[in-house]
C-alpha cells in the first residue's frame, strides 16, 4: 500500500480530515480534534504511526519487524508502522480501523454527534 493509498483510507474516515501542524513533512490525520495517524517519511521510508491498544500493540510488534514503538510517541500507546511491503494491506487497513476507532471512542459527546451528523 502507498502513501496516496492509505491517505485516501484514512481520510474515508467519518468526520476525517489531514492537517500539517508540524511542517510539510508529516501529515496529520484527525477525527474531529484528535489525531489517528501520522503519515511520514523517515530514513527515505514511508511510515505510519497509528494508535492502539497496549496489548495488542506489543503483540503487533512481535509478530512484525516493521512495527516499532511510536516514534516520539506514547510507546504503549501508539505504534509506527513502515511501510516495506511486509504487512498485508488488509491487516493494515484493519490497524488503521483499530485507531480511528480507539479516538473516536476518546471523542467529547458533542464531537462524536457532530461527526455522525
Amino acid at each position: 500500500m502507498n502513501i496516496q493509498s492509505l491517505t485516501q483510507y484514512c481520510l474515508s474516515k467519518k468526520g476525517s480530515k489531514k492537517e500539517y501542524p508540524f511542517g510539510d513533512d508529516v501529515l496529520v490525520i484527525k477525527v474531529s480534534s484528535k489525531i489517528f495517524a501520522f503519515i511520514s517519511e523517515r530514513n527515505n521510508q514511508p511510515n505510519i504511526s497509528l494508535k492502539c491498544d497496549p496489548f495488542i500493540a506489543e503483540n503487533l510488534r512481535q509478530q512484525h519487524a516493521s512495527v516499532t514503538p511510536g516514534y516520539h510517541l506514547n510507546k504503549s500507546h501508539w505504534n509506527t508502522i513502515i511501510l516495506d511491503g511486509s504487512i498485508p494491506e488488509t491487516e493494515l487497513c484493519s490497524m488503521i480501523d483499530h485507531s480511528y476507532e480507539l479516538v473516536f471512542k476518546g471523542l467529547r459527546k458533542s464531537e462524536k454527534d457532530a461527526v455522525q451528523s
